[in-house]
């Protein structure tokens, strides 16, 4: 038996950030970072909120990569507020925080023998690759490891896509949050856990990223160009909260947590070796993967007469993308010495191995083979 979830409702394309205007609540809790501030989307928000007559406290101490001093901060903060209604205002970091928070008190409560009520809870991202407003993921790193947490109850009640929020954001984050979105809907195509409904949206998220991320990645001004990929990334992400992800993400939680890498630049390092692994050409073991990276193909419209060459022109595509994103082609070019790479291939090996995302990727590895994408891509 399958289940399809979609939970939040979604309002898009400029100005729909007034939708806060219409909502009802006393007291609302925003969690953001220092950037928003600086951009004025912070206090954009407050006064939206203030205009229903909403009054509004605000955390602002998410950093890039949440951990679990920061959630443990955010959850006295908000309980100090009594706040009726939780609005994550940034990107993948802060949502995962705003989630990390809430989960947090329930538990907290639940391990209490007290009720906790769910605030209405409204994520506005700004930025498009993570799909974290749709999504019941989470990843919050505690003593020095990411962990992946997945529950369906911190799946936002309300997204805002607008795309005015994605205005300011640097050339290179364009570049690893777009992949980021594209490894989304990739590994939830080819996930076991994949199905008809998660194939269609996988699919259309493929062809927008393909037709759009060159155009905002050379001019972020571009209005269609940004509401495209905005989109993109959140119909990757009701893709994969369905469908889950595979090794591309576990193998990236581990370098990323391990040497401070950037999550869609750990994401797009590891993308074409594991769609090679994945594939599997040199067995016909894994011909059903290698078909489904050829149906990509042809909704690229490149040749794939036969699942192989599918499946080449697939990869080729994919690298090709990624050269013109200005993406390394190697953990080397990141700076990372050498030596302390070797040390942690063990341990970043074990640590993907028991990842959340491994077990629904479709040929599950050894520790063996994933120490091996790790040498290859050093």
């Amino acid at each position: 038996m399958k289940k399809f979830i979609i939970k939040p409702k979604i309002y898009f394309n400029e100005g729909s950030m007034e939708f806060l205007k219409e909502i009802n609540g006393a007291c609302a809790f925003i969690v953001s970072d220092a950037v928003m501030g600086k951009l004025g989307y912070l206090q954009k928000t407050i006064d939206y909120l203030s205009e229903t007559g909403i009054k509004s406290a605000v955390f602002t101490e998410v950093r890039p990569d949440p951990d679990v001093k920061v959630i443990a901060e955010g959850m006295k903060r908000y309980l100090e507020n009594h706040a009726d209604t939780i609005v994550a205002l940034g990107g993948g970091s802060v949502i995962d925080a705003a989630k990390g928070i809430l989960y947090s008190l329930w538990q907290f409560k639940k391990a209490a023998g007290e009720e906790f009520k769910k605030p209405l809870f409204i994520a506005i991202p700004s930025t498009s690759g993570t799909g974290s407003e749709v999504t019941n993921f989470s990843v919050i790193t505690a003593e020095g490891e990411k962990v992946c947490i997945v529950d369906e109850w911190m799946a936002p009640d309300i997204a805002i896509l607008d795309a005015t929020c994605i205005q300011h954001v640097p050339q290179p984050v364009v570049a690893d949050t777009g992949i980021d979105a594209l490894v989304h809907a990739i590994e939830a195509y080819v996930s076991t856990e994949a199905t008809d409904c998660t194939d269609a949206l996988a699919e259309k998220a493929v062809q927008l990223i393909f037709e759009n991320l060159r155009t905002l990645y050379s001019d972020v001004s571009d209005c269609r160009a940004r509401e495209r990929i905005q989109n993109a990334s959140c119909i990757a992400g009701m893709a994969f909260t369905n469908a889950n992800l595979g090794i591309n993400h576990s193998l990236a939680h581990a370098l990323g947590g391990t040497f401070h890498i950037s999550h869609g630049r750990s994401n797009a390092l590891f993308m074409n070796a594991v769609i090679e692994y994945n594939a599997n050409l040199n067995s016909n073991s894994g011909r059903y993967v290698a078909e489904k990276y050829a149906k990509l193909a042809v909704a690229l419209q490149l040749p794939a007469r036969t699942y192989r060459e599918g499946t080449m022109n697939f990869m080729q595509a994919v690298k090709e993308l990624k050269r013109s994103l200005g993406i390394p082609n190697s953990i080397r070019e990141l700076g990372i010495d050498k030596s302390k790479f070797k040390n942690e291939i063990g341990n970043m090996a074990e640590l993907a191995i028991h990842d959340r995302c491994t077990s629904t990727n479709p040929r599950q590895p050894t520790r063996e083979e994933l120490i091996a994408i790790f040498e290859k891509l050093f």
